[in-house]
């Protein structure tokens, strides 16, 4: 129930198949549509543009980053680029060597494969991997025990796309094999109104200037946020019958679906009050913490943890999540004396002295120092 309730969060959730074919169209086709990430634009073009002068496919390539930045959408620029045909799977989809064995004798000379969550590939498929990658060659094992046989297969030069969320899973064997590496930062919002000018007008959306700072601020610095976002904001226009989108009516059309002005959604804001109302500002344990917010652990952990961690809101300590400066401010409150952080706002006066937060342990029960 959890899991289905984050999933449907406006910026988080699945998609429907509409959805899909909506976003699909406007990923940009070419490097120079593709907008931000510069060096790695800049990196990957020199690899692409090199391969095409010797007449040979380019090496092998792994993109690593948060979801949402843009890391499916170069796989398939990489494809036209090199005029080569795409094949699309994924980590999880390839449990047994054969799986991979299956993918791998069925590539044409040249062709792009694309490998989505790398990193969740099973042990014995990645062992086959190594040998693809460096010789374009696999042995196929026919037979058990002692009357086993290994056939080599040879392979025909092909390139490997490689994606990871979480880079630092992959083994280095498997790391070494690629020949380029680009990792992708989130976006400036700066650059989110370039991407959102472009999805309008392929979306024929009429926005003003104010109207596109509005969404970028809320789009959580990833692209695929603020795709989402504009859509959302283009149907409440459609029905309330406004033609042009400007601040205030993306403001109004956000609030609606609970994104507030940082890009916080239901289950961010959810962390944050019962870490602030409910426990003082912490020390909490997760457990606790997920228990306050009706979720689960991991959900909290790895789906709202993250942004109000590099936001500067939420603090990990070996004692449990702590709010910080920022996430009283964020929700209107003052900052309590001892808060960390609470430094930076002590010129502004929004402090109280004598305040000492509850603190407590993994299992929730409360100490004091």
């Amino acid at each position: 129930m959890a899991d289905a309730s984050a999933e449907d969060s406006l910026v988080r959730g699945g998609e429907e198949p509409e959805e899909r074919l909506i976003e699909a169209a406007l990923r940009p086709k070419n490097l120079d549509d593709f907008v931000g990430q510069a060096r790695v634009r800049q990196q990957l073009k020199l690899v692409l543009e090199a391969s095409r002068l010797r007449g040979k496919s380019a090496d092998h390539v792994l993109l690593s980053g948060p979801p949402g930045l843009g890391k499916t959408t170069l796989s398939m620029i990489i494809a036209a680029e090199m005029n080569a045909p795409l094949r699309i799977s994924s980590g999880p989809a390839i449990q047994h060597a054969g799986d991979l064995a299956a993918i791998l004798s069925s590539l044409s000379e040249g062709e792009v494969l694309f490998l989505d969550e790398i990193h969740r590939m099973s042990r014995p498929a990645e062992e086959m991997l190594y040998m693809a990658m460096e010789d374009f060659r696999v042995d196929i094992v026919v037979g058990k025990g002692a009357g086993a046989t290994a056939i080599p297969l040879e392979l025909p030069p092909f390139t490997l796309v490689g994606a990871t969320t979480r880079a630092g899973l992959l083994p280095g064997p498997l790391r070494d094999r690629f020949g380029f590496t680009g990792h992708l930062e989130f976006y400036s919002v700066e650059e989110l109104e370039l991407v959102l000018r472009r999805s309008a007008g392929l979306l024929d959306l009429k926005v003003s200037s104010a109207g596109f700072s509005e969404i970028a601020g809320r789009s959580r610095g990833t692209p695929r946020i603020a795709n989402r976002l504009l859509r959302r904001v283009r149907d409440w226009a459609l029905v309330h019958g406004i033609e042009q989108i400007d601040a205030r009516t993306a403001g109004a059309a956000l609030d609606m679906y609970e994104v507030d002005s940082r890009g916080l959604d239901r289950l961010d804001r959810s962390v944050l009050e019962a870490l602030v109302t409910k426990f003082g500002g912490g020390p909490v344990g997760l457990s606790t913490l997920a228990i306050a917010v009706g979720e689960e652990p991991e959900t909290v952990e790895t789906v709202a943890e993250p942004f109000l961690v590099r936001e500067g809101l939420v603090g990990r300590t070996p004692r449990g999540r702590i709010a910080m400066a920022a996430a009283w401010t964020h929700l209107g409150f003052v900052v309590p004396d001892g808060v960390f952080g609470r430094e930076q706002f002590a010129a502004a006066g929004l402090v109280e002295e004598a305040f000492q937060p509850l603190l407590l342990d993994d299992d929730g029960a409360g100490y004091s120092e």
